[in-house]
């Protein structure tokens, strides 16, 4: 297909066109990572299909359809929307701080009580941030996003949600917010010498952080990432077995449905945060190898979308989904292996849960579009700030 047939009004418009820009590789890989969260999720349930497997894989079945449906939607309206949905997930965070909607789950209040159903406004953040910040850098020069006073926007942009995420406190999507926003400003163009003064800071402020800022719990979960062995079976509990979960499945793993660390229960949090610790148990090395191979060739895929996009906010927003789903495959399985704290960050679409598996469908709805509209060509014009 070349670029004159997909900028032609007849053909820009049907959607058997546009389906056939969607780069079926990609879908082809999610639908292997969240059946195989899904074949999982049934193994640690005794070989049931309740209460997490079915949930899941319905769950992601309605979230695909969704996502190729907007990957159909035209790029200019993901560009015009940006603000607006930054705007109304913003306000949604701070109506958990101020209002009598934020509702406590698992000694933080991060959840908003709609009545008819919770959210989790800080999940949906991360993706109306790249959205944000996308359309920001899409209209100002790469001088301006190298070094300049009009920095503070998108640093603002950027501070706010991650200090009220971080006050709920929930230091897990806050440092995945702060982190992806930090990305982004990297691939746009961001001086070296700030993002050298800026680790030098965060290095420094970490320890004083930890010692005076963080809740007793938090700080444990720090100091037991340093010495697990300390307190083997409080703080330290969960990545110990962890650690004898990884080991045990040895090359070839114990075989489907045989983890003995998650069908005894002794692994904590099996089916969202640790499930990659069941994968290595059941399917040993060449398992979770593989696994972590499919997730590789998701972000390079996903990365080449991006590098191929005419627009600038195409180029960024792309780059900016794929920087936060390696996020949450590089901070998980580091967690799991014990070379990061225990933050609770699941392993997209191989953990259970909603919100999660919605924000990652909704970002790659994104990279699809950027692929489908290549060759759209946004204004520099448009756009606050």
């Amino acid at each position: 297909m070349t670029a004159s047939a997909l900028t032609r009004p007849g053909e820009r418009e049907r959607v058997s066109t546009k389906l056939s820009e969607i780069d079926w590789r990609l879908v082809a890989l999610l639908c292997v990572i969240a059946g195989t969260g899904t074949a999982m999720l049934y193994s640690i349930a005794g070989g049931h299909w309740q209460p997490w497997a079915a949930n899941h894989l319905i769950r992601f079945g309605g979230l695909l359809t969704v996502m190729l449906a907007l990957s159909l939607v035209h790029l200019k309206w993901w560009f015009r929307a940006a603000y607006p949905i930054y705007g109304v997930l913003l306000l949604l965070v701070l109506m958990i701080e101020f209002t009598p909607l934020g509702y406590t789950a698992g000694g933080a209040r991060n959840w908003l009580n709609l009545g008819f159903t919770r959210i989790q406004p800080a999940e949906f953040m991360k993706i109306g941030l790249v959205l944000a910040l996308a359309r920001w850098y899409h209209k100002h020069s790469a001088q301006e996003a190298r070094w300049s006073w009009k920095l503070l926007f998108p640093a603002g942009m950027i501070g706010v949600p991650f200090l009220l995420v971080a006050k709920q406190p929930d230091l897990g999507s806050a440092m995945i917010i702060g982190l992806t926003g930090a990305v982004v400003m990297f691939l746009a163009g961001l001086s070296w010498r700030i993002i050298a003064a800026c680790a030098a800071a965060v290095v420094a402020v970490v320890p004083p952080f930890v010692m005076f800022v963080m809740h007793d719990y938090q700080r444990n979960r720090v100091l037991t990432f340093l010495d697990p062995a300390s307190d083997p079976s409080g703080t330290g509990y969960n990545i110990i077995q962890s650690k004898i979960a990884l080991g045990a499945g040895g090359l070839l793993g114990k075989g489907y449905g045989l983890g003995s660390q998650s069908q005894l229960e002794f692994l904590p949090e099996r089916h969202t945060d640790f499930i990659f610790s069941t994968v290595s148990e059941e399917f040993g090395f060449l398992g979770s190898f593989t696994m972590l191979g499919c997730y590789i060739a998701v972000i390079l895929i996903a990365l080449r979308i991006a590098s191929l996009s005419h627009s600038h906010f195409g180029r960024i927003a792309a780059a900016g989904m794929t920087a936060y789903f390696a996020l949450f495959v590089m901070i998980n399985g580091a967690m799991v292996m014990g070379l990061a704290p225990v933050v609770g960050v699941p392993m997209p679409l191989l953990s259970y849960g909603g919100s999660s598996m919605m924000t990652v469908m909704f970002g790659f709805a994104l990279v699809m579009a950027t692929r489908v509209h290549r060759y759209a060509e946004l204004p520099k014009g448009e756009g606050l700030f």
